[in-house]
């Protein structure tokens, strides 16, 4: 079979970031069915669960389960998000290919979310990378990259020095992550311009909610200023439990979708990604976010009204 090269790079993280905000608990089966269902549609990547207190996450609390009855497809890399040297062990041991860490620029949400400093954090991922790197791939993720709740926008100095550190560190990849949905696509040209100054582009990812409706313009702004690859969530499913207002990430069919109508190719499929995209409601209890899904593609064409097809 010929793969077509695709423009951008679409890694699908509805299993961990979508699901770990839901109130209705998800059967494991289910997980491991959706997860199947996307490795199929022939992601490179998706983030599987993740690895954190059961107590603070209740709804990712059979990541391994879920990481042991997963189909894995050959060119898929399976990512486990981890907050400390605990998780990465549980990660390793459940043989997760990439270990996504993640620390926040902002202090007062990586207390919320990580219960340590920043410090701490780095500290705690300098103890992880050696190990972890004979049977994983490390990314590391800046949470809050473009603003926090709590404490506002952050200096592009400090998300700046967080990146350094982390390639000081040796990890494989950066992704910026817009948390809470706060970024604006002038702010994003000018971080990403500067973060791709130390990272190439085919090792960082932008991660971007819709909060506020901004989701793929930032990313549009991401992509034209040299960034490659996108996180996304089927049905723009998430949002983070620690962190106010926040709701789902991009929308996974809507970009693809959006990519598609500007010509840059994403190697997956649009019809399938909505067809999976409708039995997420039945799974999660309540209406999604995504819009393609629900008004289809935009040469889907409805028939005349038989009133005007005899009319003149």
């Amino acid at each position: 079979m010929t793969v077509t090269p695709a423009d951008i790079m679409i890694q699908e993280v509805a299993p961990r970031d979508g699901l770990q905000i839901e109130a209705k608990w998800v059967e494991t089966s289910e997980k491991i069915r959706l997860i199947n269902s996307l490795s199929a549609i022939g992601f490179s990547r998706i983030e599987v669960s993740s690895f954190v207190s059961s107590a603070a996450v209740p709804s990712l609390r059979d990541a391994a389960e879920v990481f042991a009855g997963i189909e894995r497809r050959p060119g898929t890399i399976y990512t486990a998000l981890i907050p400390n040297r605990k998780g990465a062990e549980l990660a390793l041991a459940a043989r997760a290919d990439e270990l996504n860490f993640v620390m926040s620029a902002s202090e007062t949400h990586n207390r919320a979310n990580m219960n340590m400093t920043p410090g701490q954090s780095l500290a705690s991922l300098a103890e992880i990378v050696k190990p972890a790197h004979a049977g994983a791939l490390i990314n590391a993720t800046v949470a809050t990259a473009f603003g926090c709740p709590f404490e506002g926008a952050q200096p592009f100095e400090r998300v700046l020095d967080i990146v350094k550190r982390y390639l000081d560190l040796d990890v494989d990849g950066i992704t910026l992550a817009d948390t809470t949905g706060m970024a604006n696509p002038n702010q994003v040209s000018q971080l990403v311009a500067e973060v791709l100054l130390l990272v190439p582009a085919g090792k960082l990812t932008l991660h971007f909610h819709n909060t506020r409706g901004l989701g793929l313009v930032n990313v549009l702004a991401a992509y034209d200023t040299g960034a490659r690859r996108f996180d996304a969530a089927l049905g723009g499913l998430g949002g983070c439990p620690f962190a106010p207002g926040a709701t789902g990430n991009v929308c996974t069919e809507d970009l693809v979708n959006l990519c598609h109508e500007i010509g840059l190719r994403t190697g997956l499929d649009l019809q399938r990604l909505i067809d999976l995209s409708f039995g997420l409601p039945g799974l999660v209890g309540h209406e999604v976010p995504g819009q393609v899904a629900k008004a289809g593609r935009p040469l889907d064409l409805h028939p005349i009204p038989e009133r005007l097809r005899h009319s003149g």
